[in-house]
């Protein structure tokens, strides 16, 4: 543990909240410096990276749905977890290298965040891939917890904070108190199935063929949750599923909100149901301190408003709800000798 520490001063130490829409890395005492697609291209069956290892984040989403026969764009992880193990390791390894730079005689530990409701095999995983990646230690934490951190609840206080974390392909929700879970539910329904629901709508309505890339567009463009006073609209282009030729509609607000309904309902569904499972004197906090949105997802118009018509609490959008699982993996980096009993790790010396 010692030799560990001795390490330390000399690794590029850094924590990443692994996510299925965008990986982000932060490194302790700089904060983020990556931010990137979680997806990596690939030569078609096998698992060989192009550009020598270099085709992943950015580069590689450029490519998603436009590939030649030759090439696939993959997204190693789905609902959060890891879907395909080498491609996750590769990715992985292009980012340490990426951060770590040439400072390959020592290993950095790394600190990762995972959703609350994975299983051991999954937590494996990812411990797996992480150590081959290059990793000298690795160490996992909920993703609610580092949310929690890094929205600014006071979460090792004697008081309930409640984080509503939506990603791309989960959704954390956890009430917190004395630097720990009190109550979580973590559903596999968030900014993924968003986009699915437009996909699906623009089928059934327009008989319209539209990718992801482009549904995660009108999602950011026209999407919302509830009402928001003056009704947009935005054409669509994409390939008609009769004729089979490119050809362009539009589309309302209105009906993108009525589309997003049911996955917008699921979210607030567990809130609700992790409501319901708290403690008396921790339902009764949460009349004041309200609940906290994270994640990419919180920034889908009035999603806020519909929450609060729902649960009656006050609700907030953190500052930057994007990074906030980063930004809490960077505390626990900062405090690693605090924290480490608290969170999961391979459990081996080095």
């Amino acid at each position: 543990m010692f030799f560990d520490s001795i390490l330390g001063w000399f690794s590029l130490d850094m924590g990443i909240d692994l996510g299925t829409c965008n990986t982000l890395v932060c490194v302790r005492g700089e904060g983020i410096v990556l931010n990137e697609p979680s997806v990596v291209a690939v030569r078609k069956g096998t698992n060989t990276v192009l550009q020598g290892g270099n085709a992943v984040g950015l580069v590689a989403k450029e490519m998603l749905g436009k590939t030649p026969g030759s090439i696939t764009a993959i997204r190693p992880l789905k609902d959060g977890v890891i879907s395909d193990f080498e491609i996750t390791e590769a990715m992985l390894a292009y980012f340490i290298r990426r951060v770590h730079g040439r400072r390959s005689l020592v290993k950095p530990r790394v600190v990762i965040a995972i959703p609350s409701g994975i299983t051991a095999v999954e937590k494996r995983a990812v411990l797996d891939s992480a150590e081959r990646a290059g990793a000298r230690k690795v160490y996992l934490v909920e993703e609610p917890m580092a949310a929690g951190i890094g929205a600014g609840l006071p979460i090792t206080e004697p008081q309930a904070s409640m984080i509503v974390d939506i990603g791309g392909g989960t959704t954390e929700v956890a009430i917190l108190t004395l630097a720990d879970i009190a109550v979580s539910e973590s559903i596999r329904t968030a900014g993924d199935d968003f986009d699915e629901a437009i996909v699906n709508h623009m089928k059934k309505t327009y008989n319209l063929m539209i990718g992801d890339q482009y549904a995660e567009k009108i999602k950011i463009e026209i999407g919302s949750a509830g009402p928001i006073g003056e009704e947009r609209t935005m054409e669509v282009r994409g390939r008609d599923m009769i004729s089979g030729l490119p050809r362009k509609c539009i589309v309302t607000s209105e009906e993108i909100r009525e589309a997003l309904q049911e996955p917008v309902g699921q979210v607030i569904d567990a809130v609700t149901r992790t409501l319901e499972r708290a403690e008396p004197e921790l339902a009764a906090d949460l009349v004041e301190t309200g609940v906290c949105l994270a994640g990419g997802g919180a920034l889908l118009r009035s999603i806020d408003k519909v929450l609060h018509q729902a649960t009656g609490l006050p609700v907030r959008i953190a500052d930057d709800p994007l990074t906030c699982v980063a930004r809490g993996t960077s505390v626990f980096l900062e405090n690693l000798e605090l924290w480490k009993d608290t969170m999961e790790s391979d459990m081996s010396d080095l």
